[in-house]
Order: structure tokens, then sequence, then C-alpha cells
């Protein structure tokens, strides 16, 4: 039995890294990168970004894909990946703070009036304006799951009132707790800033259509880092050209890298990020190394996805 380490990127953390990373902490692990693969046949764990269609039929004897990261859409949906296939995500908490972080930041820019200041001074130009004041500005936070929740906590520890909505119920100390379909637009509507860290599934594509985004506070901002495929692009352009909300921050898009020719990336409403609020994977490789011993012992799998629902 192997692992092989194939994030298929390199612009994040290099393979032999992740690779080194886990040896060093299961030293008895058979842990493989592409120039390392040999007989493919041995191959029974493969630890992805995303799935790519060829990974099942280069390895025949694929038994688990551990998704380096929380969501696993793109896997689960992957035609050619065999029924007996099981999945699993990461639930760190380094990319949880790094989301969170990325939340606190952007509100804090816009509540602080920082851009305004910035553009001042570059005009050499003495303008005072009023900061929001954190106690009277209403954050929601769309998704209550591992993430949603950190995210929730620190935005309340900053001062801020917090709304949190999901579909099904929670409990958050301090923070204003709705779910269900009927209570998202009372909860857009009452917000200055909405994050969202949704999951992708038929019930999320999409929806932020323009219903949805018109049901937000005018003047609002509408920060996304969770899946791209959750906002309407072209019903967020003629949203925000109509101030409702007034802006947006997006780490993640319905296509990534983020197309050239994209009306998001002129648009002055926008400010885009390149899928960078949850970067560090920090404790979650010991995960990675310890499902593949669960696998190796026909133990209980870490954080195993439910492919029926698709989380």
């Amino acid at each position: 039995m192997a692992l092989l380490i194939e994030t298929g990127m390199t612009d994040w953390i290099s393979d032999d890294d992740i690779a080194n990373k886990i040896r060093k902490m299961h030293p008895e692990a058979d842990v493989r990168t592409p120039d390392t693969i040999g007989d493919v046949s041995e191959i029974t764990m493969v630890a992805v970004v995303g799935l790519r269609n060829d990974h099942p039929k280069r390895l025949p004897n694929l038994k688990l894909v551990q998704k380096l990261g929380a969501g696993v859409e793109t896997i689960v949906s992957n035609p050619n990946l065999p029924d007996h296939v099981r999945i699993a995500r990461l639930k760190p908490d380094a990319p949880a703070q790094g989301i969170a972080e990325w939340f606190v930041a952007y509100i804090l820019h816009r509540q602080r009036n920082m851009a305004f200041h910035e553009a001042a001074q570059r005009k050499s130009e003495w303008l005072p304006k009023a900061p929001g004041f954190s106690p009277d500005t209403v954050v929601g936070v769309l998704g209550l799951g591992h993430i949603g929740a950190r995210s929730a906590r620190m935005l309340r520890a900053v001062g801020f009132q917090v709304v949190g909505w999901s579909r099904s119920p929670k409990e958050i100390e301090g923070v204003t707790c709705l779910h269900g379909d009927g209570a998202l637009p009372e909860v857009l509507g009452q917000c200055d800033h909405v994050c969202a860290i949704l999951p992708s599934t038929p019930q999320t594509i999409g929806l932020f259509n323009a219903d949805m985004l018109a049901a937000m506070k005018p003047g609002s901002q509408l920060l996304n880092a969770g899946r791209g495929d959750l906002i309407d692009e072209s019903a967020l352009i003629e949203a925000l050209d109509r101030g409702t909300p007034g802006h947006a921050v997006l780490d993640v898009t319905n296509k990534e890298p983020l197309p050239s020719d994209s009306p998001l990336w002129t648009h002055p409403g926008v400010t885009i990020t390149p899928h960078v609020s949850g970067w560090h994977l920090g404790e979650a490789l010991a995960d990675v190394g310890e499902n593949f011993h669960r696998l190796s012992t026909d133990a209980p799998l870490l954080h195993e996805v439910d492919r029926a629902r698709g989380y």
C-alpha cells in the first residue's frame, strides 16, 4: 500500500514538501510523488487538491481520495471515480483561522475607510471621514460548519453584531443563528457585510442570483470565500451597478484562474483575491498520514465524505 501526493499545483505547497512532512510524522508510511510513483498498482490512496479524470484509470487499486482541503464537490461528481473509492476531506484549524482573518481584514478595510484614505493620501488631501462603529455593524455568516463557526466567533470578538445562517439549526454563543431557506432573505436584508462560506451543493449552486442579491441591504458588502459557483457573476455585476450590494470581495470565482477578460477584474465594486484566504494546512497534514494508517488497518477514517450527500 502506498500514498501518492499529487496536487497538480505549482503555485502552492510542493508535492515534495507535503510528502516529506508526512514521512516525518509517519516514518513507516510509503509516501510517493509523481517523480517517485513507481508501480502504480501499489497506490491505494491519493492526496489531491482536485481529482483529475485520469486518476482512477491510472491507479487501478485506488481505495481513498484525500482532499487537501474542505470542498469535495468536484471529486464527488467525478464520473470516472468508482463507487467503492472512499473520499475524505480535511477540517484543519489553520485554514479556518486564515479564512476568518480574511473576512475580518476586508470588513475592517471597508469599515475603516482605508481605500478612501489611501486615495486621499495620493492626492495629498486631509479628508477626515467617520469610520463605521463596530457595535452598530451587523455581519452575517452563511454556513456555520467548522470554518463558518470559527469566522463567526472571531467577528463577534472584534465587536460586530453577528448573525449566522445555515440550513439546519446551530448554536454559537453570542451569535444569532437562523436556519432554513425562508430565513436567508431576512438575514441578507439586515447585514452590512455578508460572509459566505457555503459548500457547493445542488442547493447552493447559483443561490446568489438576481433575486437573492436584491434582498441584500443597499450598500452592503458581499464576501465569498466558499465556492465560486454560489454567485451568478453576471447578476452580481448588474446588482453592483445598482448599489445592492455596494461591494463584493471574491476569493473564489466560477472559473479559476479568473479569465483575464472577465469584467470582474475591472469593476470598481469588486475586489479579487486569487483563492488565498485559507492558504496554510498547518497541522492537517497529520490527518492525511493518519488516514493512510487507518486505511491500511481498516479503521474508521477521519472526516470521511458521504458521497450521496456530497459532503
